[in-house]
């Protein structure tokens, strides 16, 4: 670990195929956007030696500057790999967005990775949703480290950010959240603020000096070794508190000295455990230099200290027909169990698929079979085919290392994937295996869109299709009720990268127009209508009468329709031409134009003739007796109404009920969750929801969640009810 007493300088280059588990470390990098996590990448890629200061790759003299690994812009909205090299270790860099909007691509990085590097802004503070990811690691006991950025502001503060982050990260134990080193300051400069210049290891107390680009190691004088005291002392006593030895504590109290070594051992498996979180700083090279402040010590951390792909239980998995089938954890030598964790469309080599291996070894040009759990509400089949991969590749931005495998334990990019999407298993195609989907974020921001022409609507379909199965977080719905196409997405950035890649990938130019909730009518009482369908002009003329009665029923029963006709006023084989010509009219609505629901409606008497009767004539005169039957009624306008379940900060509870009343919501109850969080449950019209996904996250500062489902349709008010039905039901 990066507090050893010795520091290896680190074998330059980018990584190559792993030929066991035992040499990778898979970490993801989180942390809300601004905290440095993009510059971090760089400068432990520039220290790994992947790339140097010019922004070239140390490949043979290819140009690439680093700023162009991937496009900025696209790296913080996407998952990108970045994988290097390290003391004969190939470490798997995970880099996440820091968008709340783009929380499947974080999440894809969890399931990739064996630990977290959270990464919190000296500057900035912890925010909640950095605090909901935290939560989300612990629960699957996910070693973390914390790595604090940003120590060049003039309102830095090391010792404050790590007591913030172990009243955030540390819950009931925050000695569990402690420093490894402490940041040094050199000379003040003439504004007054004092750049970072080196760290002093807390156990080894060892000085390490980055002022000359260089990292350099030297002895601490008197008045540095007084500074770090006591925060030696409580790293001690935090990291004896986790041994598994439980003479230490006794042995430490009494006064003996513990040995280093035992020290860093118990350190590096408190760490692998998920049970101690170290705090590390670090901060970009300067111009010109070779290394980043603390790079050096996080790779050390990531490679001491982080898990092993051996040490992580791989995930539940079945046959595709749901038997549980054991597979043993990480064998190179094992039947093949891999996921697709992200899907992305590049415009020269097709679809491209980065892949997790968890048991036996991926070769290129190999048959696989295919298998996925199906989100059809979200446009995404139930795969269950054999393909054929294409190349093995390491990424690194805009280049590709081929492969000649990737064993367990390791990640590639594989070509040429044409059916399989995020979140679908690959194995061998003589032993097909499903495994356990992770948990997808449920999108509720509703995108209505349109081709904006003839020529894009011919391209749309294919369009949507790409697009959604790189994002398994979006949804697409052909909205039969409103005859909308309607995009689901997280939020607005979501949405905006979303019409971003139809026009500029796929050249697909789409209109955004309002969203529609699919409103119905129904009748407010009993009514009764004649329908008179009488012509006569020349030949066979029309005749057709009808009368019938319509009252409401219960939300939910549909169109009911009653024969009561006595003494064979209306002859037996048009009584269905009534009831189509009825059901016909209802789905056109009565009123305002939207479907009419929840009716009973009873044929009680007739006239026919019997030349000029037939079963159009009948259709027509069931249509005009439910019309005359709504003009002598009142009709409700019914509008969709959502049972909302907001997962919210005990902070932020009495603002959410509040603007919740404000949409016409009923709050219906209100539950402790625990961790300081309340549930509340409410009843919300779903027209007052549309955007409710941005707004709740600007109520609650980022830190709430919220669910939906359909409850019911139910009267809408008078005053609104009267303001849509002055406009058309298909504006």
């Amino acid at each position: 670990m990066g507090d050893k007493a010795h520091a290896h300088p680190g074998a330059a280059g980018r990584a190559t195929a792993a030929d066991h588990p035992a040499s990778v470390r898979n970490v993801v990098l989180v942390g809300h956007s601004g905290s440095g996590k993009t510059t971090l990448v760089e400068a432990l890629a520039l220290t790994a030696g992947a790339v140097n200061r010019a922004g070239r790759v140390e490949d043979g003299g290819t140009v690439s500057d680093y700023d162009e690994i991937e496009h900025r812009q696209q790296r913080s909205v996407q998952l990108s790999l970045v994988p290097v090299d390290w003391d004969g270790y190939k470490i798997n860099i995970l880099d996440t967005p820091g968008y709340a909007d783009f929380v499947g691509e974080l999440r894809a990085g969890l399931r990739a990775a064996d630990a977290a590097l959270f990464v919190v802004s000296a500057s900035d503070g912890v925010d909640g949703s950095t605090r909901m990811v935290w939560e989300e690691c612990a629960a699957v006991g996910m070693p973390r480290a914390i790595v604090v950025t940003h120590l060049e502001s003039a309102r830095a503060d090391f010792e404050e950010m790590t007591r913030i982050c172990a009243e955030a990260f540390g819950g009931d134990d925050p000695d569990a959240v402690l420093p490894l080193y402490l940041p040094l300051r050199g000379p003040e400069a003439p504004d007054g603020h004092a750049p970072v210049t080196g760290l002093i290891g807390l156990l080894t107390q060892r000085l390490f000096d980055y002022a000359s680009g260089e990292r350099k190691e030297a002895e601490p004088g008197p008045e540095q070794r007084q500074l770090i005291e006591d925060a030696r002392n409580r790293l001690i006593e935090g990291i004896i508190a986790e041994s598994e030895d439980e003479t230490l504590m006794d042995r430490y109290l009494g006064g003996e000295e513990i040995d280093l070594k035992t020290l860093v051992q118990d350190l590096e498996r408190a760490v692998a455990r998920g049970t101690f979180f170290p705090v590390l700083a670090a901060a970009p090279a300067a111009e010109g230099a070779r290394q980043g402040l603390g790079t050096v010590e996080l790779l050390e951390l990531v490679t001491g200290g982080f898990p092993t792909p051996l040490e992580r239980p791989a995930p539940s998995v079945t046959t595709p027909d749901g038997t549980a089938r054991a597979v043993e954890a990480c064998d190179p030598d094992g039947p093949l169990l891999a996921e697709v964790v992200k899907t992305a469309s590049d415009p020269y080599v097709g679809r491209v698929s980065l892949v997790r291996v968890f048991s036996g070894t991926l070769r290129p040009d190999a048959t696989v079979h295919v298998s996925g759990h199906g989100l059809t509400d979200r446009g995404h089949e139930d795969h269950d085919v054999d393909e054929r991969i294409g190349t093995l590749s390491a990424p690194f931005g805009k280049q590709q290392r081929a492969l000649t495998h990737c064993i367990a334990g390791d990640l590639a990019s594989v070509a040429k994937l044409n059916r399989a999407e995020t979140g679908d298993t690959l194995s061998a195609k003589d032993d097909p295996l499903l495994m356990e989907p992770w948990r997808m974020p449920d999108p509720l921001l509703p995108l209505a869109i349109e081709a904006h022409s003839k020529a894009d609507e011919d391209k749309l379909s294919q369009g949507l299709g790409r697009l959604v199965a790189e994002d398994p977080t979006m949804r697409l719905e052909q909205n039969p009720a409103t005859h909308q196409v309607v995009l689901w997405c997280l939020g607005e950035a979501h949405a905006d990268v979303a019409l971003e890649r139809l026009r500029n990938r796929y050249g697909v130019q789409v209109d955004v127009v309002p969203h529609k909730v699919s409103l119905r009518e129904t009748f407010a009482g009993t009514s009764s209508g004649r329908g008179r369908h009488v012509k006569q002009s020349g030949g066979h003329g029309q005749f057709a009468i009808c009368e019938i009665e319509v009252e409401p029923l219960p939300n939910g029963s549909g169109i009911e329709f009653v024969d009561k006709v006595i003494g064979g006023a209306v002859p037996r084989q048009f009584i269905p031409s009534v009831e189509k010509g009825v059901r016909a009219q209802a789905a056109k609505g009565v009123a305002a134009g939207y479907p009419l629901i929840d009716v009973r409606v009873t044929l009680r008497d007739g006239k026919a003739h019997s030349v000029d009767s037939s079963d159009a004539a009948f259709q027509t005169a069931g249509a005009l007796a439910l019309r005359e039957a709504a003009a002598d009624a009142r009709i409700h306008l019914l509008e969709p109404v959502a049972e909302v379940s907001v997962l919210v900060g005990d902070d932020y509870v009495g603002a959410v009920m509040s603007d919740l009343s404000g949409r016409r919501g009923r709050v219906v109850g209100t539950e402790q969750a625990g961790g300081g969080r309340t549930l509340v449950r409410a009843e919300v019209p779903e027209i007052e929801i549309g955007r409710y996904a941005v707004d709740l996250r600007s109520i609650s500062h980022g830190t709430a969640r919220f669910d939906r489902h359909y409850a019911r349709h139910e009267p809408m008010p008078q005053q609104i009810a009267e303001r849509i039905r002055e406009r058309p039901a298909d504006s």
